[in-house]
């Protein structure tokens, strides 16, 4: 039977915060097979008092979770107490199980009298956490009950990768996978392991082996049926046409397998998706082939994804690719302490799975443990994007990688109208519009969408490919045309959906593909993609024009 969590605070305060722990703990693997929780916003409105306490749950809680601010709440007429205090006092008498989290406060408010004293007694009687967020909050509430677990001998002390898999053994790990991985863990990161060593050796090596049954870790890395042990450890993938989700979903697959081959699955699902240009066979045999994001930079944050996430949590990786954005999004939180900003300097490694990171750099597919990030912010530079933004979103950390220097904080800076705002937004989802096109979609007359798209062209926005008659139309213009230091390609493509063979999914219908280049089987089930696209060459770098911006209608 699971046990109840009663989270006391100020009803007109701390609401966001309460929602948070009720939904963590719900949508948190481990924990919600625990412990149900009790927040007065779940009652429904006509059965809520808002001026009273809720002691019959208090009395039946199991662990008591006082959140204090600065507030105080109502008072009882009878004795001027507050039905936060009454709750406290009665968890204090009936030896409930008591946490206790103090919300930092800025320099401008001071705490009400009555909530000073409370919170200064609870500090004599509790070990308490502060916090700042919601996020915070829930990362700090994780860890006390895990720990109130393991004292009561609930659950094991061993984190989830090196936990015991359970109905597991050595029969459930594939030899092939193995095999595969050790030479390549030789030849890339010398590993002292022979060629031919055996699948018993090679896990205890690497202190994937409990004993006679094996971890967590070792199903995910080289079991033969990962998902029947962790059906959430997966990775989806979607691709919108536009800035925004909607139904139905052009392009949706999900990724299962061994974590090596849902890394590789994910990244070759995104760069099926973006635009590339061909270049000349002047400098080797065959053409060479450009995309618009680096490639590194796409499977990095994948694999951080893959290897931190939390295991415990039913939700899955997911990755989303947008008109002009990607965001993957993965279950868990960083670790105390490392907040997303540190993410943008060098920052110690902290990985929630070290027995999953630990193969995966082995295998190469962390390039060093610590400097992913910067990696990918290197990457970005280095092709003239923006930098990445990585945030907390609720039980979610989220990583967005933009896919033009356009971004809606550039755009919003920009001196346009609403009409080349749209055509903006036009040619981000379908890669190029024409003076037609722009009257169709604006409303505009020739003379007003001549103007308007020069003056686009003029500030450096979009990029004229053509001179003159029906094949003249615009792209949006590259980063480096802006900063006048080489001369670009301006790269007309297909923006729709790529076309797609071989059974790949569209209109919402899910493929459960497994994908290993050059991986264990020795044979490859992804569907395959492929990609059109044609490119325009100007060979002169584009002069800024000095002439004065037209006039805006």
């Amino acid at each position: 039977m699971k046990q109840l969590i009663f989270v006391s605070s100020v009803q007109k305060e701390l609401a966001e915060e309460r929602k948070a722990i009720r939904d963590f703990i719900q949508g948190n693997r481990l924990l919600g097979k625990h412990f149900d929780v009790f927040i007065f916003e779940d009652l429904p409105a006509k059965s809520r008092r808002p001026d009273d306490m809720y002691l019959d749950k208090v009395e039946a809680c199991s662990v008591f979770v006082a959140l204090f601010a600065a507030e105080y709440g109502w008072e009882d007429p009878k004795d001027g107490l507050s039905p936060t205090e009454r709750e406290f006092n009665l968890a204090t008498e009936l030896g409930r199980h008591r946490l206790f989290f103090l919300k930092n406060a800025d320099k401008h408010t001071k705490p009400h009298p009555k909530m000073a004293a409370l919170t200064n007694r609870a500090k004599t009687e509790l070990i308490y956490n502060r916090f700042n967020s919601a996020a915070d909050l829930t990362s700090l509430l994780y860890d006390s009950l895990i720990e109130y677990l393991e004292e009561r001998g609930t659950i094991q002390s061993k984190p989830f990768d090196a936990a015991p898999c359970r109905g597991a053994d050595l029969a459930d790990i594939a030899d092939a996978r193995i095999k595969w991985f050790l030479p390549i863990a030789r030849r890339e990161r010398n590993l002292n392991l022979p060629a031919s060593a055996s699948k018993q050796e090679t896990l205890t090596h690497l202190k994937l082996a409990d004993g006679d049954g094996v971890t967590n870790a070792a199903i995910l890395l080289f079991g033969t049926d990962p998902q029947k042990h962790a059906p959430t450890a997966v990775v989806k993938c979607a691709h919108y046409h536009g800035t925004e989700v909607a139904k139905p979903i052009p392009s949706y697959q999900v990724f299962e397998g061994t974590l090596f081959e849902q890394v590789d699955g994910a990244a070759d699902f995104v760069m099926s998706k973006l635009a590339r240009s061909v270049g000349t066979r002047a400098a080797s045999a065959s053409a060479p082939v450009k995309y618009e994001m680096p490639m590194e930079a796409i499977r990095e944050i994948i694999v951080n994804a893959v290897a931190h996430r939390d295991y415990t949590s039913n939700a899955s990786v997911q990755v989303s690719v947008f008109a002009d954005r990607i965001e993957v999004w993965n279950p868990g939180s960083l670790p105390r302490g490392l907040r997303p900003d540190d993410l943008t300097k060098p920052h110690s490694s902290e990985p929630a799975n070290p027995l999953i990171a630990r193969p995966l750099y082995l295998a190469h597919y962390i390039e060093s443990l610590g400097t992913g990030t910067l990696d990918v912010i290197r990457h970005c530079r280095e092709s003239d994007l923006p930098l990445p933004q990585f945030e907390q979103r609720g039980n979610q950390f989220v990583v967005t990688l933009w896919r033009d220097w356009l971004t809606a904080d550039v755009l919003a800076s920009l001196d346009l109208n609403d009409r080349q705002r749209q055509a903006i937004s036009y040619v981000k989802i379908e890669g190029r519009i024409g003076n037609l096109e722009y009257q169709r979609i604006t409303g505009a007359i020739k003379k007003t969408a001549t103007r308007d798209l020069d003056d686009l062209v003029a500030q450096d926005l979009l990029a004229k490919v053509g001179t003159t008659g029906r094949g003249v139309h615009y792209v949006l213009a590259r980063k480096g045309d802006i900063k006048g230091t080489k001369g670009t390609s301006a790269v007309t493509t297909d923006k729709g959906d790529t076309k797609e063979t071989n059974g790949t999914s569209t209109g919402g219908q899910t493929n459960r593909a497994r994908n290993v280049p050059n991986g264990p089987s020795g044979s490859t089930k992804t569907k395959k993609t492929s990609t059109r696209s044609s490119s325009t060459t100007n060979g002169r770098t584009r002069k800024k024009k000095a002439s004065k911006k037209s006039k805006k209608k």
